[in-house]
């Protein structure tokens, strides 16, 4: 990817880059729109992401170019920015407007993105564009931040420049990603462990629906709104800073209080999803790979009956998956509305396993899904 990323600049920019970044995207295991309800949730970066080459230039203006979109933008250097219509550069250009707070950049820089991580799927194509952005510079100008401040600096640009209510699970798993590792995360504390992801004779494949989901345009911030109405009508009776505070059996003593059937749905999901991610995370540390293939499927339905997130497209890949012997787990991972499922594959039956579900998803969608197999990756870096 260097070499193509070292003849991409050249031929746009004239000289050659100074330095290589990349980042990962994730998939969540298990753990769903709980992120902004306080509660656990347990993603691993991938081997699918972004890389960013970028080197100086003396005209004081900021050159965005990216190998997987049509649109650039040369934005000259200031002491602040605001978003700039819908351009993917918004991303990065957030990040420059949070830098931007603290530090001077001191001069313009040529900046260029290739990654392989299906735009909209829902393995946080802009978490990782967002997070390599804040590293490089971070790294590149020495400026001194820790991961975590890169981390919440990217989610301060995915809720305030860019518009979305999302936790912070996407930009903490892009960086703090490692090797064959689940990290389970308190999305309330931020305190984390990274736990052994040994999936032995499985592999992790990814199967993109092909239904792009316009995040920000979703039903997403509904679903935030509907948890914040539950929050409230409990805190009738009782005081919670966030819904994942309960569990199951303290819920089940004041559900009454939620007048709304379709509010009661989303906190039902959200308690329960919650401890899913503790029960999910003993079976894997005993190397319960069965128990844990279990929880994903519970983890799916939940999120099919319960938070209604998922769609007909989700639903046949998990649907098959069930009734494919070599899978032992399926669900939808992400925000959901389209994007990605994902699957633990017995190792060996990769090529039968994309046919026959492209064949049963072509026949009930009308076209074919993008089907990955990765490895579990380490989170941000230099190259």
């Amino acid at each position: 990817m260097k070499a193509e990323l070292t003849k991409e600049f050249l031929e746009h920019y004239k000289h050659e880059p100074a330095q290589y970044y990349f980042t990962p995207g994730r998939v969540n295991l298990i753990g769903e729109h709980i992120d902004y309800n306080g509660g656990l949730v347990m993603p691993c970066a991938v081997t699918l992401g972004t890389w960013l080459a970028l080197a100086p230039n003396n005209e004081n203006v900021i050159r965005f170019k990216s190998l997987n979109f049509e649109e650039e933008a040369t934005i000259e250097l200031k002491d602040s920015y605001v978003k700039d219509g819908k351009g993917w550069y918004n991303y990065p250009l957030g990040i420059f407007n949070e830098i931007l707070k603290d530090h001077k950049i001191p001069g313009g820089l040529d900046l260029l993105f290739t990654g392989n991580i299906p735009i909209g799927s829902g393995l946080s194509s802009s978490a990782s564009i967002e997070v390599v952005m804040a590293y490089a510079l971070n790294d590149y100008f020495n400026l001194g931040y820790d991961r975590l401040q890169l981390v919440l600096m990217a989610k301060r640009v995915e809720n305030d420049f860019i518009g979305l209510n999302s936790g912070i699970m996407d930009q903490f798993a892009v960086a703090f990603g490692e090797s064959h590792k689940a990290l389970v995360l308190d999305c309330d504390t931020l305190k984390y462990k990274a736990v052994d992801c040994n999936l032995g004779e499985y592999n992790l494949a990814i199967i993109n629906t092909n239904k792009p989901r316009k995040l920000a345009e979703s039903k997403y911030n509904e679903r935030v709104a509907e948890c914040q109405t539950a929050l409230e009508q409990l805190n009738q009776e009782i005081k919670l800073h966030a819904l994942c505070e309960l569990t199951a059996e303290k819920f089940a003593l004041h559900s009454h209080l939620i007048t709304d059937e379709t509010v009661l749905k989303r906190a039902t999901h959200v308690i329960k999803e919650n401890d899913r991610v503790h029960l999910a995370a003993k079976a894997l540390s005993e190397g319960e790979l069965n128990e844990f293939g279990r929880l994903m499927y519970a983890s799916h339905q939940s999120l099919r009956e319960l938070y209604e997130v998922s769609g007909v497209e989700l639903d046949t890949v998990v649907d098959f998956c069930a009734g494919y012997e070599p899978v032992i787990g399926a669900r939808m991972t992400g925000a959901g509305f389209g994007g990605c499922a994902i699957a633990l594959l017995r190792k060996g039956q990769e090529e039968d396993f994309a046919k026959k579900l492209t064949q049963y998803y072509e026949e009930r969608i009308g076209y074919a899904p993008g089907i990955y197999v990765s490895e579990i990756g380490n989170g941000a870096s230099a190259i």
